[in-house]
């Protein structure tokens, strides 16, 4: 009888203490919401020095929605990113005393540059509303033995929507690999061209 009783009171215990866990997780957790996501995307928090604190990658479509004790992070200024297939929204936060304040209406987004290739012609295009630079360095390699030859730069200022069309060399086949500077970012594209 006397273990029957301490089963059950160890056991009401055990309940009491995962309530008030549950409790005081509810009151200290945020909710991250994004819409239209797609599986692939991926979620990340960085400190100020893009330092990653968090990273996940979405497994399914549709609505994203989680909650984060972020009151355990240091003091400082942190974003929450959604890296999506052409743009990454980016919401910074900041952590103070245990207080989080999301700044949504400092949410930005950064479009990635797209790059095609369809015959011996690259196509590359990149937009950015604020017409932030744009450095576009294009490198060509005969092979991975060999080093990285530097064949293409520019640096485009002033611009929203930059448009480029390279022609490659039919005698020059090999790889390429593009390189944009924008907005505190460098985005790679590699290039199989045969």
């Amino acid at each position: 009888m006397k273990k029957r009783i301490h089963y059950i009171v160890c056991i009401l215990l055990m309940l009491i203490s995962v309530q008030s866990f549950a409790h005081r997780a509810t009151e200290t957790n945020l909710v991250v919401t994004f819409e239209k996501v797609k599986k692939g995307h991926e979620l990340v928090i960085k400190d100020a020095n893009l330092l990653i604190v968090y990273k996940e990658v979405i497994q399914k479509d549709g609505n994203y929605s989680k909650g984060f004790d972020l009151t355990a992070l240091p003091d400082g200024e942190y974003t929450v990113e959604l890296d999506k297939d052409v743009q990454i929204v980016i919401i910074p936060f900041t952590v103070s005393s245990n207080t989080v304040t999301f700044q949504k209406e400092n949410e930005t987004v950064v479009y990635k540059p797209m790059v095609r290739l369809e015959g011996n012609h690259l196509f590359v295009s990149k937009l950015s509303l604020d017409a932030e630079p744009l450095q576009i360095k294009l490198y060509y390699t005969a092979s991975f033995q060999q080093g990285r030859e530097l064949i293409f730069k520019e640096e485009v200022k002033n611009t929203k929507i930059v448009e480029r069309v390279f022609q490659l060399s039919k005698e020059e086949k090999g790889k390429y690999m593009i390189t944009f500077q924008s907005q505190g970012r460098t985005f790679t594209e590699y290039v199989n061209f045969r």
